[in-house]
């Protein structure tokens, strides 16, 4: 097996190599399914519900990618005006760490008041805790664009707004690509944290509810669906940069 193909299935020997340890641990040990569900038993529950499971699946999927793409879309503006001035990253970058910095939890209850019980706290939790990463990296690739190369196009005849258009923007696409492979995770996070508090449907409203039952099975399965549905939404934004930013992967390619 050459080394290719070793990477491409060392994530699924991993996950059963995980999975197996984890099964005989559960039945070496005679744990209650209660209390730590065998994968087997994961399984189970995830075929016997599948209906359910699919269905909360599939509304916490969509209330996250609309709270992400908003998170894109804001996220992008703000971080080119914080990026496109030296004087804006200094005075707004210290304002956006000290939001971040807030628990999403904590903001929760507060969009309940003011939004209901619902999809608006999954929507708006999904993208406060996500438009971080995507404001800091095309900030950061802006701002740090060498002021030699900004000299040289000046020299050139290239205005501020071609430098940061025609070159930061491009500059900053391997930050862009980087920074929504964590941002859909955490995108899916605050979904599944606002319905679990605020929710009448949803994985998270799934996993409230099964885990008040004591159905563990059913809450891990629940947990295996979101961290599934995660894990292909970071493939795919992996996939679109090797395709879009293919310039800036040769070296890693090489090897």
């Amino acid at each position: 097996m050459n080394q290719k193909t070793l990477q491409r299935w060392a994530p699924w020997i991993a996950g059963a190599s995980l999975a197996a340890v984890w099964q005989a641990a559960c039945t070496l040990f005679d744990i209650p399914e209660y209390i730590f569900p065998s994968p087997w038993l994961i399984l189970q529950s995830l075929v016997e519900f599948a209906g359910p499971v699919g269905q909360a699946a599939w509304k916490t999927f969509w209330v996250t990618m609309i709270g992400f793409g908003i998170a894109i879309v804001v996220g992008v503006l703000l971080g080119f005006l914080v990026g496109s001035s030296r004087t804006a990253y200094a005075a707004l970058f210290p304002l956006m760490v000290g939001f971040n910095a807030v628990p999403k939890a904590a903001i929760v209850p507060i969009l309940i008041v003011w939004f209901g019980i619902g999809i608006g706290p999954g929507i708006l939790t999904a993208f406060l805790i996500s438009f971080f990463p995507i404001t800091v990296n095309i900030a950061t690739g802006l701002a740090t664009l060498e002021p030699e190369l900004e000299d040289v196009l000046r020299v050139l005849g290239a205005k501020r707004w071609d430098v940061l258009t025609k070159v930061g923007l491009p500059r900053s696409m391997p930050y862009f690509y980087g920074s929504l492979k964590i941002a859909i995770t955490l995108a899916f996070v605050g979904t599944v944290l606002a319905e679990m508090t605020a929710g009448d449907s949803g994985i998270g409203y799934l996993i409230q509810t099964a885990g008040s039952q004591q159905r563990l099975p059913l809450a891990f399965a629940a947990l295996v669906v979101i961290g599934a549905m995660a894990m292909v939404m970071y493939e795919f934004f992996s996939l679109v940069e090797k395709r879009t930013t293919a310039w800036a992967h040769r070296g890693s390619q090489a090897g």
